[in-house]
Parts: C-alpha cells; structure tokens; sequence
C-alpha cells in the first residue's frame, strides 16, 4: 500500500490512503493547524477525567487491602509486630 505523505495547497498533510467510506479520499475536509486547534485544542473536562480513574485506582487499591488484611495471616503477623514493639525488653 502506497502511503507517500503530501502536502496540499492548505497546508494540510496528506497520505495518499484511500479510506474505507464511499467517496474516495476528500470524504474529510484536510486538517489544517487552525482545523486541528479547533478540534483539539479544547481539554476542558481533562482534569475531572484525571481524578476520576485516580479515584478508582484508589478505591481498588483500597479495596486490595482490605482483602489481604482480612486474611489469617497477615493479621497474626501484625499482632506479632506490636506485641513486639510494645513489650519493654
């Protein structure tokens, strides 16, 4: 497949691909710089994105801990520890 990259009168980069619509390669108006601010450049919303997964990795970390604290184990070896740490030697 032939994708030699091109520049048209625009400015905008152009691949030579053909894409798989009906209609042929001007289907889309070219991207251009003020095209690819227009469309890109708004991240409004990106912060509250941001918080929203860290608030979920969050809340599954939390969630894995609350598991491994549950277990038999580690409970015993945390009693262990301030047993340990609270008798004066």
């Amino acid at each position: 497949m032939n994708t030699r990259a091109t520049r048209n009168d625009g400015g905008a980069l152009r691949t030579g691909r053909t894409p798989h619509v009906k209609g042929g390669p001007d289907v889309f108006p070219p991207l251009t710089r003020r095209r690819a601010a227009s469309l890109f450049g708004d991240d409004s919303g990106a912060a509250t994105a941001e918080y929203a997964i860290t608030t979920m990795a969050a809340v599954a970390f939390a969630g894995l801990l609350v598991v491994i604290m549950r277990s038999s184990e580690v409970r015993g070896i945390l009693t262990d520890l301030v047993r340990r740490a609270l008798t004066v030697a």
